[in-house]
């Protein structure tokens, strides 16, 4: 089986990722997924689509992850398996759209208007 690749994204993070039969291993940007994410709750959230579909051990990933913070990664990390999983399976598609892992989640920070201090707050209001 040749490379399989997907993109993942979520708020301002960008997730490559590159799927191949393998052990189970899983890197992200050089370390392993554990040196990555210490937080037991963000391996778990790059996981849940392997686990869904029941293949931990079947697929080697490598991802390339830049921008955002640790939970817009960890979650588009998330996307970007679950898109590579269903271009090596299409009949895993239902499974992974039932748990919603198949949606690109459209909400990130609104910018900054002029004339404001941030996106909607504004600057305290003087009547004389």
């Amino acid at each position: 089986m040749e490379v399989i690749n997907a993109l993942g994204r979520r708020k301002a993070a960008v997730a490559r990722v590159y799927v191949k039969e393998g052990s189970g291993k899983i890197v992200i940007n050089k370390k392993e997924l554990a040196a990555y994410f210490p937080s037991s709750l963000l391996q778990f959230v790059v996981k849940q689509p392997l686990a869904t579909l029941g293949v931990e051990e079947k697929y080697d990933i490598y991802v390339n992850l830049k921008g955002g913070g640790f939970k817009g990664q960890s979650e588009a990390a998330r996307l970007g398996i679950a898109r590579a999983l269903v271009k090596i399976n299409a009949e895993d598609k239902a499974a992974l759209r039932a748990q919603g892992f198949m949606t690109r989640d459209p909400r990130t920070v609104e910018r900054k208007k002029p004339g404001q201090p941030k996106a909607r707050k504004r600057f305290q209001f003087s009547k004389r």
